[in-house]
Order: structure tokens, then C-alpha cells, then sequence
């Protein structure tokens, strides 16, 4: 019995991780059985290559590292997660709540090509992840659509309370801003749900934005 896959997917800053638990603590509330995974799995061995690359290992600009080897580093994560840890809750029919997926790989890196080339990426991407590692297709992808200064200023924020520094991805607001670009014209394509995170470029609620989020799960879970 396969089991449902949410995925809230997001530029950095967004608030994912934020959405991703109000609604598991909701999900669960209401009886739901569900559980949370999250990309990448830093300090998981499988995860190192993409660990490497995000630190500046492989080159300081997200450019350095082309859309398809980056891609590899988090499929393989994210392949090796699945048969060590949620591949069986899910396959019995649990319900999953991913903080970034595949689509992470299609934002993040499609970003990095021509408009004309993206197409194809993203067919190569999908076949990668979803038949030939045999990795579960989201039955619904939320994409939280933060303005990229907000969202600089959430991150700012988040590495001065937590004392960490941003990644390459988060230092670069050019590579961010491209994503976010390359992220809502995928959304269309793909038919994503689209969360407008801010209004008039000041950021909602995480309340009031996680209601939305909610009754969007909701209605997938129904079907």
C-alpha cells in the first residue's frame, strides 16, 4: 500500500523548516500517521558529497559545480535515505512530509542553465529520481514563494540566532534570485500549489501562511 508524499519546497529563507513542523504537528493532532525528512542529511555519509559542494569544497560560486553533478550528489542522499530510513513507513502507507526533494535538484540547479535548456534538464532529472533510482513521485509539491530580500533577511536573522554561516547558495543573492525565477516558472509547469509568503514584500505570519499550507494538505490527503 504506498503511502503520500508531501513536499514543501522553497528558495533558502523561505521557512520551510518552520511550515514542515507546524504541519506535522497538526497532521498528527488529527490522527494522521506521518513523519518528516529533510534535505540533505548532513552528517550522514551519503550525504557528504552535497555537504562538500554546498561548504565551497568544490569550487566557492554554486556555478562551479554543473546543474547534473551537483543533481547526483543530493539524488544519491535521497536515493540512500529511502532504503535506510522512510522508504518502508512510507511503502506502508504513512504519510511523508519532505523539507526539500527532487525539486530542490530542479530549482537549485536548473537555475543554473539557459532558459532553452531547462526543459530537458528537468525530463532528465525526473527520470533520474523517479524510475531509475526508483525514488516516490510527491503526490503534492507546496512551493513557498518568499521575495528573495525577505528571505535574505530571515537567513541573516537565523545565522546570527543559531551562530552558523550560510552556504554557498545562501551567500550568493544573484543565484538566489535566479532561483526564485527558475522556481515559479517551474511551478507553472509542473503544477505545483504556489504559497505567497509575503505581501507587499513583508513576510506573513508563519500562522497564518501554515493555514494555507494546511488546507492545501488537507485536501490532498481527501482525494
Amino acid at each position: 500500500m504506498r503511502g503520500t508524499l508531501i513536499v514543501l519546497e522553497g528558495t533558502d529563507g523561505s521557512g520551510k523548516a518552520t511550515q514542515a513542523k507546524l504541519l506535522l504537528r497538526e497532521l498528527a493532532a488529527r490522527g494522521v500517521n506521518c513523519r518528516e525528512i529533510d534535505f540533505p542529511r548532513y552528517g550522514n555519509p551519503f550525504a557528504e558529497p552535497a555537504n562538500l559542494y554546498l561548504h565551497g569544497a568544490l569550487g566557492g560560486r554554486p556555478g562551479d559545480v554543473n546543474a547534473c553533478a551537483a543533481s547526483v550528489m543530493f539524488a544519491v542522499d535521497r536515493f540512500a535515505s529511502y532504503k535506510e530510513d522512510w522508504g518502508g513507513f512510507y511503502e506502508a502507507g504513512g504519510v511523508v512530509v519532505a523539507n526539500r526533494y527532487t525539486t530542490s535538484n530542479a530549482v537549485h540547479q536548473a537555475s543554473k542553465l539557459r532558459p532553452e535548456e531547462r526543459r530537458s534538464f528537468l525530463d532528465w532529472l525526473f527520470d533520474l529520481e523517479y524510475r531509475r533510482l526508483g525514488l516516490p513521485e510527491p503526490d503534492r509539491v507546496l512551493y513557498l514563494d518568499m521575495p528573495t530580500e525577505a528571505a535574505n533577511r530571515l537567513m541573516r536573522r537565523r545565522e546570527a540566532e543559531t551562530n552558523t554561516a550560510a552556504d554557498i547558495h545562501e551567500q550568493d543573492g544573484d543565484y538566489l534570485r535566479r532561483c526564485r525565477e527558475c522556481a515559479g516558472e517551474i511551478a507553472r509547469t509542473q503544477g505545483w500549489a504556489v504559497v505567497n509568503c509575503a505581501g507587499d514584500g513583508v513576510p506573513r505570519t508563519p500562522e497564518d501562511i501554515h493555514r494555507e499550507v494546511l488546507a492545501i494538505v488537507l485536501d490532498c490527503l481527501s482525494r
